[in-house]
C-alpha cells in the first residue's frame, strides 16, 4: 500500500531530527566521564520516565491501550532502541564519530525501506530512491573527515547494526500507529524496556552520571532529545512512509556538523559544503507530497474497479 506524505509530518519529523542532531555536540560539550553507553542508557531511562509520568498525569488509561495485538511490534521497537544505543556508541569509539555516523545514518534509510517493503507491503517509489540515494551520499560527504581515517571493520560492523536497527524501529513504531494505540505511551514503555536492557552499563557508572556536567548533559538527552524527539517522530509516522522517515533522519548528521561548526570551533570544507547542498536537496525530494495510490482489486484511485460477485460482473466507479 502506498502513502501519500503530508508535509506536517515531514515538518515533525525533521524536528525530531534536529533534536536528535544535538545529542553528539552536547556530549562532546560537556565532556562527561559517565561512558558512552551510560549516557545512552540513562538517556532513554530518563526519557522513558518524563512520558510515563506524563501519561499518568494527562490520561491514566493510555496505558491500556497497549493490547496483546501491540505487543510484537512494541517488543520489536524496544529491542531495536536499546541495540541502537549500544552499537552506535560503540562504533562511535572503535572507529570514529565520522566513519560511524555516515555508516549508521547511510545505512539507516536504506533498511528502513526494506524492512517497511517486506513487513507492511509498502511500494517505494522512484521519489524516494532517487532523494534517499541523493542524501545517503551528501551524509557521506559531510562526515568525511579532514585527516586520516581509521577505518576498524568491528566498528563499521556495529554502526551497520546501529543503521538496522534504527529501520526495525522506525517500521515497527509506523505498525503501532495503525493499531489504535496511544502512541505517547507506547513510546515510554518502548524508551523504559530500551534502557532496561542497557541497565548494566548505566548502573556501574552511576558515580559518574551524578556530576554535575553528566547532569546537565542528561538532563537535556533524556527530556528532549528522547521524550520530546521520539514524540515528535511517531506523530510524524502517522502522516509518512516509514521509508520517508527513515531517509528524513539523515537531517541528524547535518545538524550535528552545524552545530560542531557554530559551538565546537570545528570548520567547513569543500566536501562538506557539497554534502550539505546533495543532503538538503535530497531531504526535499523526499519531503514532496506524493499521489495516494490505494489498490483495490488490481486498480488505483480514479480508475473503476471491476468486481466479480458469483457470475456477474458489477463495474463500479471509485470515489
Amino acid at each position: 500500500m502506498d502513502q501519500r506524505n503530508d508535509l506536517s509530518g515531514v515538518a515533525l519529523v525533521l524536528a525530531a531530527g534536529v533534536l536528535w542532531g544535538t545529542v553528539g555536540p552536547a556530549q562532546v560539550f560537556a565532556d562527561s566521564s559517565a561512558g558512552p553507553v551510560a549516557l545512552g542508557g540513562s538517556r532513554i531511562l530518563t526519557g522513558g520516565m518524563v512520558l510515563a509520568v506524563a501519561v499518568l498525569l494527562t490520561r491514566p488509561g493510555a496505558f491500556r491501550t497497549l493490547t496483546r495485538p501491540s505487543w510484537p511490534p512494541l517488543l520489536a521497537a524496544s529491542c531495536a532502541t536499546g541495540i541502537f544505543q549500544a552499537a552506535f556508541m560503540t562504533s562511535v569509539a572503535r572507529t570514529g564519530a565520522a566513519v560511524a555516523t555516515a555508516v549508521a545514518f547511510g545505512i539507516a534509510p536504506v533498511s528502513t525501506g526494506v524492512v517497511e517493503r517486506i513487513a507492511l507491503g509498502t511500494r517505494l517509489t522512484r521519489g524516494w530512491a532517487v532523494g534517499t540515494a541523493t542524501a545517503i551520499a551528501g551524509c557521506t560527504l559531510v562526515m568525511t573527515p579532514d585527516g586520516p581515517v581509521h577505518v576498524d571493520p568491528y566498528g563499521v560492523l556495529f554502526g551497520v547494526v546501529g543503521g538496522c536497527c534504527f529501520g526495525v524501529y522506525t517500521v515497527s513504531a509506523k505498525r503501532l500507529t495503525g493499531d489504535g494505540v496511544n502512541m505517547t505511551a507506547a513510546v515510554a514503555v518502548t524508551l523504559l524496556i530500551g534502557g532496561t536492557f542497557l541497565a548494566p552499563w548505566t548502573l556501574s557508572r552511576l558515580p559518574a552520571l551524578g556530576t554535575a556536567r553528566s547532569l546537565l548533559l542528561v538532563g537535556w538527552l533524556g527530556p528532549v532529545t528522547a521524550a520530546l524527539a521520539y514524540s515528535f517522530f511517531v506523530a510524524g509516522l502517522r502522516r509518512v512512509a516509514a521509508a520517508t522517515a527513515g531517509t528524513l533522519s539523515l537531517a541528524e548528521p547535518l545538524v550535528a556538523t552545524a552545530l560542531a561548526m557554530l559551538f565546537l570551533g570545528e570548520r567547513t570544507s569543500v566536501p562538506v559544503a557539497a554534502g550539505s547542498v546533495l543532503l538538503l536537496g535530497g531531504l526535499a525530494v523526499v519531503s514532496l507530497p506524493g499521489r495516494p495510490s490505494r489498490r483495490v482489486g488490481g486498480a488505483t484511485d480514479g480508475q473503476p474497479v471491476t468486481v466479480r460477485t458469483g457470475r456477474r460482473r458489477v463495474r463500479r466507479e471509485s470515489v
